[in-house]
């Protein structure tokens, strides 16, 4: 029998298996999070200007023997919806879909790939 899976790829590069809903959520809250300016007289600490702008965050969800699906969420809302026949992301099931989302519908998004509901979430208004 096949197992599934579920990863988290924090906006530092973690990756956390079977994350938890307080784990999903706190993600998101970054991401949506406003950014935040350096203090005068920061010189040289923190992440460089540019990093923050670049964020994301992605929640896998697969077989161990097949189909994967991500979906990638970047600061400012964007999110990509992708397809694969495996992990190893050879062969695309179909082009990358995307949207532009508030907090509400990312966390309404991860809550169905969690369940495994991705027929859901392909019936979505994806561009």
């Amino acid at each position: 029998m096949t197992q599934a899976w579920l990863t988290l790829t924090s906006m530092d590069g973690r990756d956390i298996a079977a994350p938890t809903e307080a784990q999903l959520t706190a993600v998101l809250a970054e991401l949506y999070a406003p950014l935040r300016k350096p203090k005068a007289g920061a010189k040289g600490k923190g992440p460089p200007a540019s990093a923050p702008e670049a964020a994301s965050a992605a929640l896998r969800f697969g077989y161990d023997d097949g189909l994967m699906y991500v979906i990638e969420v970047s600061r400012g809302g964007a999110i990509r919806f992708e397809e694969w026949s495996g992990r190893d992301c050879e062969l695309a099931l179909a082009p990358p879909r995307r949207m532009s989302a508030d907090l509400n519908l990312a966390q309404q998004l991860w809550s169905l790939m969690a369940r495994r509901q991705v027929s859901r979430i392909r019936e979505l208004d994806w561009h």
